[in-house]
C-alpha cells in the first residue's frame, strides 16, 4: 500500500498547490508596459493567472481593460472572452 501513495504522489507532483508569488512594483509597472503595447499593435499575449493555489497559462488577445473593476478581459477566440482579476496575474509575455 505505502507504494502506491508513493506513486500518486510522484504523479501528481507538478500539481500541488503552491503560495502565490509576491510580485514587486517594476514587475506591476512592466506588465502595465506589455498590456499597453500588446493592445496597440493587436498582439497575443501569454498570461500566467494564479488560482487558488495552481498556475495556469492563457492565450489570447487582450480585448479590454477595465480600471474600474481591476479587470482585464482576454479573447480566446473569437467571441469568447474570459475576464480575470489583475491581482490574479503573475506572469504576462507579448507573443510577438
Amino acid at each position: 500500500m505505502p507504494l502506491g501513495f508513493e506513486m500518486t504522489r510522484a504523479m501528481f507532483k507538478d500539481q500541488e498547490r503552491k503560495l502565490k508569488p509576491l510580485l514587486d512594483e517594476y514587475e506591476k509597472e512592466e506588465f502595465d508596459r506589455s498590456i499597453a503595447y500588446a493592445m496597440e499593435y493587436n498582439l497575443p499575449v501569454k498570461i500566467k493567472v494564479w488560482s487558488d493555489g495552481f498556475t495556469e497559462t492563457i492565450t489570447g488577445r487582450i480585448h479590454y481593460v477595465n480600471p474600474i473593476t481591476f479587470q482585464l478581459c482576454i479573447e480566446m477566440t473569437t467571441n469568447e472572452i474570459e475576464r480575470m482579476a489583475f491581482d490574479d496575474i503573475v506572469g504576462l509575455i507579448v507573443v510577438e
